[in-house]
């Protein structure tokens, strides 16, 4: 395969298209703060959360579009304010009943994407439905970038200063009520990125899939690694490889970018699903019958 063939694959797209770049470094953007958050959710199991919370967002977006139009800033509002009064009504309805918090956000994140579709259905069309569902990430403008990139910024920031907390929570949460730390504080405040970061996602990839770049690759990067730091550094790399190569998907075979990006990220997930040195099946596999032929089943052992 010639040069020239690789660079018209590869790079021409970003090279000759102002629109691919910021669709670019907004996937770029994305994948620093979002896939590091979403190891933070599958490690403390919450993974469908961040899923609830994502269709939680769509009535304030829908509001914000109701008011302003597709104003970035509008719906962007909207949605932060409508995903953090789910997120702490959630968290009030746990704690005063006898409900699971699980259950709650299944309530909730229903009874709130019915609400946006409904309001967008009476007030808008049909395309204007499927934007905010599933985004245009090739219809990012400078504003939905500065927004990204400022939410990106945010979020590496606060993570740093709440890393440890949020990681003592997840190993020995008692131990973290023993010395008198405040672990609503550091649940709510990471909620709170969970929250921005999805906001930030929907333009791109719409209030459905945006918690895709946030989940699937962290999910991946655990079948390969065991130590936080790689599995936020593996999770944040593979989720840029899907938004690189789903966009170059987009671009040549005229696709939806959002779900090109997504279905990448999952084709991943499938690939190390098999054949993941930490988790995957063929590894397993194979190391169950070394240990047969050396007359040792793991299964025996098990206690």
């Amino acid at each position: 395969m010639s040069d020239t063939l690789l660079y018209g694959l590869l790079l021409e797209p970003f090279v000759q298209f102002a629109f691919m770049r910021r669709a670019l470094a907004s996937v770029l953007f994305l994948s620093l703060s979002a896939a590091p958050i979403g190891v933070l959710l599958l490690l403390r199991r919450m993974s469908l959360m961040g899923d609830a919370i994502a269709h939680a967002v769509l009535p304030g977006v829908a509001a914000g579009f109701l008011l302003a139009g597709f104003n970035v800033m509008a719906m962007g509002l909207g949605g932060l304010l409508a995903g953090l009064v789910v997120a702490l009504g959630v968290g009030l309805v746990s704690h005063y009943t006898t409900l699971r918090e699980d259950a709650n956000f299944a309530a909730f994140y229903l009874s709130c994407l019915a609400i946006g579709v409904l309001v967008v259905s009476v007030s808008g069309s049909q395309v204007d439905l499927l934007h905010l569902l599933f985004g245009s990430v090739l219809a990012v403008d400078a504003a939905a970038l500065t927004l990204v990139a400022s939410v990106s910024s945010i979020t590496l920031i606060v993570l740093a200063l709440i890393y440890r907390p949020l990681v003592v929570q997840i190993i020995d949460p008692v131990f973290l009520q023993s010395v008198g730390s405040r672990g609503a504080v550091w649940h709510v405040l990471f909620l709170m990125l969970v929250v921005l970061n999805l906001v930030a996602g929907f333009q791109a990839l719409g209030t459905l899939m945006a918690v895709g770049l946030m989940m699937l690759p962290a999910i991946t990067a655990r079948l390969w690694q065991v130590r936080m730091g790689s599995i936020m550094l593996l999770a944040a790399l593979l989720a840029w490889l899907g938004g690189y190569g789903g966009l170059l998907l987009s671009y040549h075979l005229d696709l939806p970018s959002g779900p090109s990006i997504i279905l990448l990220c999952g084709a991943m997930y499938f690939f190390s699903l098999l054949f993941a040195s930490q988790g995957g099946l063929l590894p397993r596999w194979l190391s169950h019958r070394r240990h047969q032929r050396a007359g040792f089943d793991p299964q025996d052992h098990k206690e």
